[in-house]
C-alpha cells in the first residue's frame, strides 16, 4: 500500500513538474515571439511531442472541443493535420506570416511564394531541422537526416539511381499492375477496397522498379491466405503500416522479449526486411566486383554507384540500408494516397473523366497496352498529369519544415524584413499556398484539373502543362532538396490513369433512395470532411464510399 502511494505521489510530482516547466518555456517563447512584430497564436503542447502525436486527434481534441473553455487556439492548432482543415483561413485573418508559440519551439508559418523561393534558395541559412527526421534512421543515416557535405554526397549517389531506364521500368510495371487492378475492379459489382488496392499497386511497382522483385496484383478481397513465412513484400507492408510505432520504439526496443503479438510481428518484419537488404547488398557488391552486368532497379543502381564512388564518395552499408528504407517509406504511401484521392474525385466528376479519356484516345488510338512507349507517350499525357497536380494541390500528403539553425535569419514578407531568432521552425503553409487566390484564382478551393492546361489553340496537340509561380506549388518540396523520386511518382500516376480511363468510367454506388448525382455530392463531401493526417494526409474511411467501374459505351469512347 505504501509503495502504491509513493508511486502515485511520484507520478503526481512529475506531472506537476512537467506542467510548471512547460509553462515557463511557453512564457519564455512568447516573450521571444512578441519581438517579431507578427501575429501570435499560443498552444500549450508542442507539435514535436511524440506522446501528444499519438493521442491528440483521437482523444484530447474531441474531448476539449465539447467543453465551454475548449475552443480557441488549442483545438484549432494543437493537433496533427490542422493545416488541411484550416486551409488559408488563419492567413486571411493574420496575413502572410504568423507565429505559433509552443513550450518547445516557435513555429513561423509563411504563405508567400516569393518569400518561400528566397528561403529555399538560402539552403545554408534555412537548413532542414534534421532532428525532426531522425526517427527515419531506423536502419541507418539517409538523405533525409544529413545536411551539408554529407547531404551532397548522398544526393550525388541517389541522383544516379533515378534514370530514364528506371522510369521505363516504372512505366511498364505500372501498366501491368494497373491492367490487372482494373480487371479485378470490373469483375466486381462494387469496389470498397479502392485505397487498399491502390496501395497494393504502388507497393508492387516499388518492389519491381525499386528492388527487382515482381509480384502479381491481388485485390484486397482476393489475397492469398497468409503463411507462416513472411516474404519481403509482406515485411515491407507491415513496416509501412506501423511506421510511427517503429520510428518511436526503434529496432532495439522491438527486440525485447515478452512484447505484445503486434509488436512481435513488427519486429519480425524489420528483421526480414533487414535480411533482404543485406542479401541484395552482398549479391550486388559481389556482382560489381566480378564485373557482372547490372539489373536495372533503384537498389542495385544505388549499390553500384556507391561502389564506383569508393570509400571517399560512396555510401556506407548502413547508409545504403537507410536510404533503401526512406525510398520505401517516402515513395509508397505518398503516391497511393494521391491515386486514391484522384480516383474518388474523378468518380464525382464524369466530365473530367471524359476529358482525360479524350486525350488518352488521342495519344494511343487502338494500340494495345503492350505497345505503349514511355519515351514517346508519357510527355503527351498532360491531362492525366494535370489530374495529379490538381490533386496534390488540394491534398498534399506531406508538409515541409525549415529552421533558422543556430543563428538569427532575416526574410522579407508583408512589405518588411522580419528577423527570426535562432532555433525557430519556419513552416511553408503548403495548403494555404496551394489555395491562395493570388496564385490560383477565385475558385482556388475547387478541384479543377483544367487549370493546369494551357493551350495555343483548340487542338489537343497544342496543350501543355501550366507552370505556376515559383514556390506556389510545393508538393515535392523546393530548391535543392526537391524530392528525387518526383518523376518516379509522376510516371506511376499517369500510367495508372491511362489504363483505368482508356475504356472505363467510375461512379459512386448510390445508397438506397439516392440518385447518382446525389451520391456524387455525398462522396465529394466525404472526401473533404473525412480526410486527416495519420502519418500522411489521407482519406480516413474510403471503404464507406464503394465505387463501381463500368466499360464505356462505344459512342463515348
Amino acid at each position: 500500500m505504501l509503495i502504491t502511494r509513493v508511486a502515485l505521489l511520484s507520478c503526481l510530482l512529475a506531472a506537476v513538474g512537467w506542467a510548471v516547466y512547460s509553462s515557463y518555456c511557453l512564457v519564455r517563447n512568447y516573450l521571444v515571439a512578441r519581438k517579431l512584430g507578427i501575429p501570435i497564436r499560443i498552444i500549450p503542447i508542442s507539435h514535436e511531442n511524440l506522446l501528444w502525436m499519438i493521442v491528440d486527434r483521437k482523444i484530447f481534441i474531441p474531448l476539449f472541443s465539447r467543453v465551454p473553455f475548449g475552443s480557441g487556439s488549442f483545438t484549432r492548432y494543437n493537433w496533427r493535420g490542422w493545416e488541411f482543415r484550416d486551409k488559408g483561413r488563419s492567413h486571411q485573418e493574420m496575413g502572410d506570416t504568423f507565429v505559433l508559440v509552443t513550450p518547445g519551439r516557435n513555429f513561423v508559418y509563411i504563405r508567400n511564394a516569393q518569400t518561400m523561393a528566397d528561403i529555399f534558395q538560402r539552403r545554408l541559412d534555412f537548413p532542414r531541422p534534421l532532428e525532426l527526421y531522425e526517427l527515419t534512421n531506423i536502419f541507418g543515416e539517409n538523405i533525409s537526416t544529413v545536411d551539408g557535405a554529407q547531404w551532397q554526397r548522398h544526393r550525388k549517389i541517389l541522383a544516379s539511381c533515378f534514370t530514364e531506364k528506371n522510369n521505363e521500368m516504372v512505366w511498364a510495371e505500372t501498366l501491368h499492375q494497373a491492367r490487372n487492378m482494373l480487371q479485378y475492379w470490373i469483375s466486381r459489382l462494387s469496389v470498397g477496397s479502392t485505397a487498399d488496392d491502390a496501395r497494393t499497386l504502388s507497393l508492387n511497382v516499388l518492389s519491381c522498379a525499386g528492388f527487382g522483385k515482381p509480384y502479381p496484383f491481388h485485390g484486397a478481397d482476393s489475397l492469398p491466405q497468409e503463411t507462416s513465412i513472411m516474404n519481403y513484400q509482406v515485411a515491407l507492408q507491415t513496416i509501412l503500416d506501423h511506421g510511427i510505432l517503429l520510428m518511436v520504439l526503434g529496432t532495439r526496443l522491438l527486440s525485447f522479449p515478452f512484447l505484445p503479438l503486434k509488436l512481435k510481428k513488427l519486429s519480425h518484419a524489420t528483421n526480414v526486411f533487414k535480411q533482404y537488404m543485406t542479401e541484395i547488398y552482398e549479391t550486388e557488391k559481389f556482382s560489381f566486383r566480378k564485373q557482372k552486368p547490372a539489373r536495372f532497379n533503384i537498389v542495385t543502381s544505388l549499390i553500384r554507384a556507391s561502389e564506383t564512388a569508393g570509400c571517399s564518395g560512396g555510401l556506407t552499408e548502413s547508409e545504403i540500408y537507410g536510404n533503401i528504407f526512406v525510398f520505401n517509406f517516402a515513395g509508397h504511401d505518398t503516391t497511393s494516397h494521391t491515386l486514391t484521392f484522384a480516383i474518388f474525385l474523378l468518380a464525382t466528376e464524369p466530365s473530367i473523366q471524359d476529358w482525360i479519356t479524350e486525350e488518352i484516345h488521342h495519344v494511343f488510338g487502338n494500340r494495345a497496352i503492350e505497345k505503349w512507349n514511355f519515351n514517346e507517350d508519357f510527355t503527351k499525357l498532360n491531362r492525366s498529369l494535370a489530374v495529379m497536380h490538381e490533386t496534390l494541390r488540394l491534398y498534399p500528403p506531406v508538409s515541409i519544415a525549415k529552421y533558422t539553425g543556430q543563428g538569427e535569419q532575416v526574410f522579407h514578407a508583408g512589405g518588411r524584413d522580419i528577423m527570426i531568432p535562432p532555433n525557430t521552425l519556419v513552416i511553408p503553409s503548403h495548403v494555404a499556398l496551394h489555395t491562395d487566390p493570388r496564385y490560383w484564382g477565385k475558385d482556388s478551393l475547387y478541384w479543377d484539373p483544367g487549370r493546369w492546361i494551357t493551350k495555343e489553340s483548340d487542338s489537343i496537340v497544342n496543350e501543355s502543362i501550366y507552370q505556376p509561380e515559383k514556390c506556389s506549388f510545393i508538393p515535392w518540396s523546393g530548391g535543392a532538396r526537391i524530392c528525387p523520386g518526383k518523376m518516379f511518382s509522376q510516371v506511376e500516376f499517369v500510367a495508372t490513369m491511362a489504363v483505368l480511363f482508356q475504356y472505363c468510367r467510375v461512379e459512386p454506388v448510390p445508397r438506397k433512395g439516392e440518385t447518382t448525382p446525389q451520391a456524387r455530392i455525398r462522396v465529394r463531401t466525404q472526401i473533404e470532411e473525412d480526410t486527416g493526417q495519420v502519418l500522411l494526409l489521407q482519406m480516413l474511411h474510403p471503404e464507406r464510399a464503394p465505387l463501381i467501374w463500368k466499360r464505356r459505351s462505344p459512342e463515348r469512347k
